[in-house]
């Protein structure tokens, strides 16, 4: 996995197709528990060089039930965009991820993910590259429950652009999220007791 992450942080690709020099963000590790499925960078990523470091990273963490610590830690969490770097702005907002680098990166770094026990998806091309659907967001996010059987969960973008969407379905709140965040629980409680008893085995 490091080599892989080595060569996804010197990838020059689409350097002819972005708006500003080719940085791709991406958090990986070999032993994550929990994939964030996401979009692409936004200029703030950008900038600061760390995904989900804004208003939208506050309200995910607090879906997911998660720390700082807890979320940054490749260990627990992989942050893996269908674009690693930041497309540009359109017309309502940032443009999409460009394909190549989903085409490229994504089947070689999901088939060294092996102990990811669920897999958070945000936005319609994480959704039409994980399910293979073309449902839209809010139906999608209704189904938790099942989705959950096979560890997938919809979530629609925590970013302050969907305040309307959540006062537009409560449900989300009341029903999704408690789901979400025992499931979350679950798996880190299982990753903690299994560290601590590798600890003592190695003591």
């Amino acid at each position: 996995m490091n080599d892989l992450v080595k060569q996804i942080s010197q990838c020059q690709l689409c350097l002819n197709k972005l708006p500003l020099a080719p940085k791709p963000i991406v958090q990986l590790s070999r032993g994550s528990k929990i994939l964030i499925a996401g979009q692409a960078p936004g200029i703030v990523t950008h900038e600061k060089g760390r995904p989900f470091d804004d208003k939208s990273g506050a309200r995910l963490r607090a879906w997911l039930g998660v720390n700082q610590q807890q979320f940054y830690n490749p260990e627990l969490f992989a942050i893996l965009p269908m674009g690693f770097c930041y497309p540009g702005k359109g017309a309502s907002g940032d443009l999409p991820p460009l394909p190549l680098c989903a085409s490229t990166w994504r089947s070689q770094i999901l088939a060294q993910l092996k102990h990811v026990e669920l897999t958070v998806i945000l936005g319609k091309y994480a959704i039409a590259w994980h399910l293979q659907s073309k449902k839209n967001i809010t139906e999608l996010a209704a189904q938790s429950e099942q989705l959950l059987i096979n560890n997938n969960i919809v979530l629609p973008h925590p970013s302050p652009r969907n305040n309307i969407w959540l006062k537009r379905n409560p449900w989300f709140e009341q029903q999704t999220l408690p789901l979400l965040q025992e499931k979350v629980k679950n798996i880190l409680d299982s990753s903690k007791e299994t560290s601590d008893e590798s600890s003592v085995e190695n003591n």
